[in-house]
């Protein structure tokens, strides 16, 4: 057990963290409106998404501090369900290069695989561990056999990840390293949209991610340059693209969320949903949980980001939702017998 003291100071952190999370959550829900003013926006999908956010977090830590090791389970599974049924179920076209058959696919494929293995790392029965690690690798393979490269590639790379955490004794620099992935990931994408990366290497990414979609990110960007403080409103990117107007299946969206983001809600919408997922890895660094899960959760998270920085991932309340559930399972703190334990 924890000293006195040690619990005090850990929970004076939780309580920190937390109230960030309100201030960041808060501010997410709240810009989309003042955006939307006067503009004939439409912020519910946002609002949606935040409160996805935030339940899943809620759930998150409450089931992960009754049952660490049962809750993640069960939040994969439901996740490898929603994700085998997604291409039935979702509604609007299916982009097939370079996400599968949708971008929520891959992101519930990494939600899953980045559950079960915290649950690996929860459970201290090394039979238990071999079986959630061949089940993690049996979500990537559903991934491949349903045709989701970059679910299973994603998949893959969160399984690696968490074996590797396992020898690493500080969530410190694992942490700042997987949040570097991102910001390139993102950066990347932004140099695509721009058009300032050299002509081979541009031709060589326009290649597997498609024309169309670059020029839908274009768009955003030429949109979030002209509407930089405001953005032209939530939900109304698909109106005033060109691109987008003229696809035959037409979803409204720009399949990147910071462009969207940029685009539909300027500047400040960006770095909010910068802030969201940097408070998100604050909330981790000072999770009670082991390092091996925390870095699990964030490598699952950043693969994640990485996904919706190409896709659409994050237009799908289930992936916002999953995002939620996984953040607050690892930062929740496991109870014993009614004591919390150390």
């Amino acid at each position: 057990m924890m000293s006195a003291a040690g619990t005090d100071a850990d929970n004076e952190r939780r309580n920190v963290s937390d109230a960030v999370g309100v201030v960041v959550l808060g501010a997410c829900a709240g810009w989309p409106l003042l955006s939307a003013a006067g503009r004939d926006g439409r912020p519910e999908g946002m609002l949606l998404a935040v409160l996805a956010v935030a339940a899943g977090y809620a759930a998150g830590r409450m089931s992960g501090a009754l049952w660490p090791v049962a809750a993640p389970c069960v939040g994969a599974l439901a996740g490898l369900g929603l994700a085998v049924a997604m291409p039935e179920v979702a509604a609007g076209p299916q982009f097939t290069t370079p996400l599968g058959r949708a971008g929520a696919v891959a992101a519930l494929l990494v939600l899953a695989t980045g559950g079960v293995c915290c649950a690996v790392w929860a459970t201290p029965v090394p039979a238990l561990r071999f079986g959630l690690r061949t089940l993690a690798a049996g979500i990537g393979v559903t991934g491949a056999a349903m045709g989701s490269v970059m679910g299973c590639a994603a998949s893959a790379a969160v399984l690696m990840c968490s074996l590797a955490a396992g020898r690493m004794r500080r969530r410190g620099p694992g942490i700042a390293g997987l949040a570097l992935v991102a910001a390139l990931v993102t950066g990347t994408v932004w140099a695509v949209a721009a058009n300032v990366l050299p002509t081979g290497l541009s031709t060589a990414l326009v290649g597997p991610l498609t024309e169309h979609r670059v020029q839908l990110w274009r768009d955003a960007l030429h949109l979030a340059r002209r509407n930089s403080a405001l953005g032209v409103g939530p939900g109304r990117f698909g109106e005033l693209s060109g691109t987008a107007s003229e696809a035959l299946l037409p979803d409204g969206k720009p399949h990147s969320a910071p462009l969207q983001q940029a685009a539909e809600q300027g500047l400040v919408g960006a770095l909010l949903l910068a802030a969201a997922f940097c408070w998100i890895l604050y909330a981790l660094w000072r999770s009670p949980r082991s390092t091996p899960v925390v870095l699990t959760a964030v490598a699952a998270l950043t693969a994640l980001a990485s996904i919706a920085a190409v896709g659409n991932a994050l237009s799908f309340t289930t992936v916002s939702a999953g995002a939620g559930l996984l953040a607050g399972l690892a930062t929740a703190r496991p109870w014993v017998a009614g004591l919390p334990q150390s």
